[in-house]
């Protein structure tokens, strides 16, 4: 019996791939080929009509890696096709790949309207529903030459500057043919049943029914006449296709999907056009199909086709208006959700939102991020905060190690607030409503007797291409199937209100989502980092010093500007830019962008800090942390106060030893901190030799820039030879030790210093870099005994097992961190904060190591150099500041993050800055340390109203005395919108209190304020 259904399986997946897919169209005649060459940028269609045109052969190859090929194409409809539903059928040299991944076409009127993407799958322009002959037949094509990165292949590919000369691509087919639309339609026929039949059960009775039909077609189908026995060899199969689902069946929410990466394989330039091809495609696909429902999200492609594709985003917006094309999201790209900032984060959702409500008339409800590394525990709060009720992803499948519990429930944030989720269980986000993919979801389901819905996006997804007419008729078929979920084609929204309302109680998951695989990009690209923490902190500052200058001054706010760097610096998060997973030609771009953002603040800064304090001699220090510092107050500008006394150096046989009465610090021989001594504690904080270089081999098993896997840590090698050690005490009151040291072929320049009166050692790393498959950590062993680490995340931290008691512990060998980690035993902490870093490690003490009260090692990584997709990741000179702050609880590691990346500003001017708003503890009246402002601007509406976002974040119960430095004639809590909003208001009633208002706020709670001025200048037309 087995051998019978092989061989009829092999008889069916034969006739399929060698007699009906074949007759698919008939009649074909060839067209008129000519080509331009284009070796450097795309240009406009118009410009393109005026190219040199040269006569073109199938058959013929073009293409050199990232150029464009303009292919006009000309014919004539024959006579014999009169009747007929014709095609134009180009093939640019797909060889049956997936869209996305190989070249590319997007075909154009001669008046250069777009008609549809050319694409594997796609591969037609539609000429005539039905023909009358001898129609002229007139298109250009624009094709584009993206090259392929197969599996891990180190490839010259991914920059301009490093590709090869060879041309890629050959065009297959070029000709005009008639559809018969008979035998499409039983190649679907057949694909579904045939399918269906191999995910049932061996022992099924409606296998055996669904193989028996499916054999009797192929006795009906005459091989000689495929097209003529068509329609008999379909009504041997309607039987079984009409027999219906069983009541209990699963039903599958389908919406159409696209997921178009910002970039990745290819440079952002690229993504355009990939839009273009695939928002034409769909809505193509959708005048055809009036059932098709496609959800898209990110604001910042639909701005592309604003900006580069009217007549696309013409036919965008009309689709939208039809309810056919589905703004999801709410974001201005797929953001990474580990990397990004909170502000920042907010700023995802709040700039994508007014793009889509202005711009195309939408609210959408729910954050959807099928595909980035992990998520933030931070999330909940700001999705809610942003009027977002729901959350997808499928991206937790992909862990290595765990299997994540659940695929709908409630995601329970950091500080309490839940948002309904759901995971598709199909484990994906571009299914082709395949039997396989159908049958997964539902074997999979993980909520199975006690919900009955899951939702499947389908359509060609990362390189884009979207959904087919193929996939579509898929879906009609499926929709009410015996053996089969039932599907139906429909929008998240209404899947996600069935879904809840059917499963109110569904299970939490509380805390982060840690995705287990892909830990190698909190590292890798190191300059992404650097790049985006330099930018928030910027964007914090100039926001800061606008709105103030704005208050206090009358200039006017750069709305339009500051919009700008926020919406470049957006982009730049998404989920393969900052996590450096891209190819060269998009890092070697956002390095570029970066430096131009930081241009630009920095000039916004200094323009708006001198209109601020004026001309004048006195010296002046800008403070925009949320903390005093020096003296200086938080927010505002004063004289900082004078230096504290000289720390004293002295040498110890070959060791160098730094003391301000505070810390005694050893730097040994070897160029590491051998001890650390707090002489207010009275202890030792080291258990051994600290900043300590230390390299791994970096060989991942599967995605080099994504990965860093356990086994890396098997195998280090410690650096401890010294080419120079010296001490410098220009500055006598911040010493520094300077070690140099080269090793193989990179150079490393370290400094140990020591502030007067401070608490904490502050250390850089300069490295000339050009190491390959290397790791680069620095340790730090504590003598502190820690049962958890905790990580500064998005308003607040994440606490962490220091242990691996369990295996979702043991997962969690590389973590994510932000400006800080902290371990801590009781009465006891130690933080390290950073400048640029995210990626670490904690652990306890090595196995073997009989100390009862183990030490506690944290690391930092670095850098890497992994090979795919850059062959180039990392090499160059880089500079990392980090500093180990002693005896620290919680509330001096946020301090010290903060300072660490906003750093004191020095100017001349006339007179002091006061702060704008100012935050004191309820209870003392003294600054707050547990509530911190995170955001000072003026509102997005332009009204003059100043917007204060401020959070807990110490985990705890706060009470916030919040001042205003103007007269305010209103303060009033928002959403993140900046809106009044009664059930975010409800979380946090004010209470008026000496000249300002009294909040009470919950552990990790985000408030958002917006103060109504009450009088003052008013807003200048000139900027200072």
């Amino acid at each position: 019996m087995h051998r019978t259904l092989s061989d009829l399986t092999h008889r069916i997946e034969r006739t399929l791939e060698d007699r009906l897919l074949p007759a698919r169209y008939s009649g074909a005649v060839p067209v008129d080929v000519r080509a331009a060459h284009l070796s450097g940028e795309p240009v406009p269609p118009a410009e393109a009509r005026a190219l040199d045109y040269r006569p073109f052969a199938v058959g013929e190859r073009w293409g050199r890696a990232w150029s464009t090929t303009w292919f006009h194409l000309t014919g004539e409809v024959a006579a014999a096709m009169r009747g007929r539903r014709v095609e134009l059928l180009v093939d640019l040299g797909f060889e049956r790949s997936g869209p996305g991944f190989r070249s590319e076409g997007l075909a154009y009127t001669p008046d250069g309207e777009p008609i549809k993407g050319i694409e594997p799958r796609t591969a037609y322009v539609p000429v005539a529903r039905e023909a009358a002959g001898g129609e002229r037949v007139d298109v250009y094509v624009e094709a584009a030459a993206n090259p392929r990165f197969p599996g891990t292949a180190v490839s010259p590919q991914g920059d301009l500057d490093t590709r090869t000369d060879e041309l890629l691509y050959r065009l297959d087919q070029a000709e005009l043919a008639v559809v018969e639309e008979e035998v499409h339609a039983l190649v679907l026929d057949v694909q579904v049943l045939h399918g269906l039949a191999e995910e049932l059960a061996e022992a099924d009775p409606r296998r055996h029914e669904i193989r028996r039909a499916l054999e009797l077609m192929l006795d009906e189908l005459d091989v000689a006449d495929v097209v003529g026995g068509a329609p008999a060899a379909r009504a041997r199969l309607a039987p079984a296709l009409a027999s219906p689902a069983v009541p209990s069946a699963h039903r599958v929410s389908a919406v159409g999907h696209a997921h178009i990466d910002s970039a990745w394989l290819w440079p952002v330039r690229e993504t355009i056009r990939k839009c273009a091809r695939t928002f034409s495609n769909v809505v193509a696909l959708a005048e055809d199909h009036p059932d098709l429902v496609f959800a898209c999200s990110s604001a910042q492609q639909y701005a592309w086709m604003r900006d580069h594709h009217p007549h696309v985003y013409a036919r965008v917006r009309e689709a939208v208006e039809r309810g056919r094309f589905v703004p999801v999201g709410t974001m201005w790209v797929e953001s990474d959700t580990n990397l990004p900032g909170g502000e920042a984060t907010v700023r995802q959702l709040t700039q994508g939102r007014r793009f889509f409500t202005e711009e195309l008339g939408v609210d959408s409800r729910e954050v959807w991020l099928p595909d980035s590394f992990g998520y933030s525990g931070a999330l909940p709060q700001i999705a809610r905060l942003a009027g977002m009720r729901w959350f997808l992803s499928q991206k937790m499948s992909w862990n290595q190690t765990d299997r994540f519990p659940h695929h709908t429930f409630w995601w329970e944030g950091i500080d309490g607030t839940r948002v309904f989720t759901h995971f598709p269980p199909a484990d994906t986000y571009s299914s082709e409503l395949s039997a396989g993919d159908l049958a997964r979801g539902v074997r999979n389901f993980a909520e199975k007797g006690r919900a009955t819905r899951s939702l499947l996006p389908f359509g060609y997804g990362d390189g884009g291409g979207g959904p087919t007419r193929e996939i579509v008729g898929a879906a009609r078929r499926l929709a009410d199937l015996e053996g089969s979920p039932r599907v139906t084609i429909e929008t998240p929204e209404r899947f996600f209100a069935a879904a809840e309302e059917e499963y109110p109680d569904a299970p939490v998951w509380s805390g982060e989502m840690y995705l287990e695989f892909h830990r190698g990009t909190y590292t890798s690209q190191h300059e992404m980092k650097r790049g985006n923490r330099r930018t928030e902190h910027l964007l914090r500052e100039a926001e800061l010093w606008c709105a103030t200058a704005s208050v206090r001054r009358g200039h006017r706010y750069p709305y339009e500007e500051l919009d700008r760097l926020w919406q470049q610096t957006l982009l730049l998060q998404f989920h393969d830019i900052l996590p450096g997973s891209s190819i060269a030609w998009v890092h070697r771009e956002a390095r570029a962008t970066y430096a131009a953002l930081a241009a630009d603040l920095e000039r916004l800064v200094r323009d708006f800090q001198r209109a601020l304090v004026g001309e004048g001699d006195v010296p002046l220090t800008f403070n925009a942390a949320p903390h005093a510092n020096d003296g200086v107050p938080a927010l505002g500008a004063s004289v900082a106060e004078p230096a504290a006394d000289a720390v004293d150096v002295t040498r110890e046989g070959d060791a160098v030893v730094l003391d301000n009465g505070v810390l005694r610090v050893v730097v040994g021989p070897h160029g590491t901190i051998v001890s650390v001594h707090d002489h207010v504690a009275r202890r030792e904080v080291l258990a051994g030799p600290a900043g300590v270089l230390q390299l791994h081999p970096d060989t991942p098993n599967r995605f080099d820039a994504w990965d860093i896997d356990e086994f890396h840590r098997r195998r280090r090698r410690d650096l401890t030879e010294v080419d120079e050690l010296g001490v410098d005490t220009t500055d006598p009151t911040r010493p520094e030790v300077r070690v140099t040291r080269t090793d193989g072929s990179s150079r490393y320049e370290q400094t140990v210093a020591l502030k007067a009166g401070a608490r904490m050692v502050d250390l850089t790393t300069a490295v000339e870099w050009h190491e390959r498959e290397t790791l680069l950590k620095v340790a730090f062993p504590l003598d502190v005994h820690a049962a958890h680490s905790s990580a500064e995340t998005q308003f607040g931290h994440v606490q962490r097992p220091t242990h691996t008691n369990t295996s979702w512990d043991a997962a969690r060998f590389e973590v994510c961190a932000h400006r800080w980690i902290h371990v801590a035993e009781p009465g006891y902490g130690v933080a390290l904060v950073n400048d640029s870093t995210y990626g670490h490690d904690v652990t306890r003490a090595a196995p073997g190591d009989a100390r009862g009260s183990g030490p506690t090692t944290v690391r930092l990584s670095l850098l890497r150099a992994p090979r795919y997709p850059d062959p180039d990741t990392d090499q160059g000179h880089h500079h990392l500041a980090y500093s180990l702050v002693c005896g620290a609880e919680v509330t001096d590691a946020v301090r010290e993050g903060y300072r660490a990346n906003l750093p004191l500003r020095r100017r001349d001017g006339a007179a002091p800055v006061a702060p704008l708003v100012t935050v004191a503890d309820g209870v003392t009246g003294e600054p707050s340390s547990a509530v911190v402002v995170e955001s000072v601007k003026l509102a997005d509406d332009r009204s003059g109203d100043v917007v204060v976002r401020l959070y807990e974040a110490l985990g705890g119960r706060a009470q916030a005395l919040v001042v205003a430095g103007f007269p305010t004639e209103a303060v009033d809590v928002c959403d993140l919108h900046e809106r009044p909003a009664p059930d975010v208001a409800a979380l946090a009633p004010l209470t008026e209190r000496d000249g300002g208002v009294e909040i009470a706020l919950r552990p990790f709670q985000i408030v958002t304020l917006r103060l109504s001025p009450g009088g003052g200048p008013s807003p200048s037309e000139e900027y200072p």
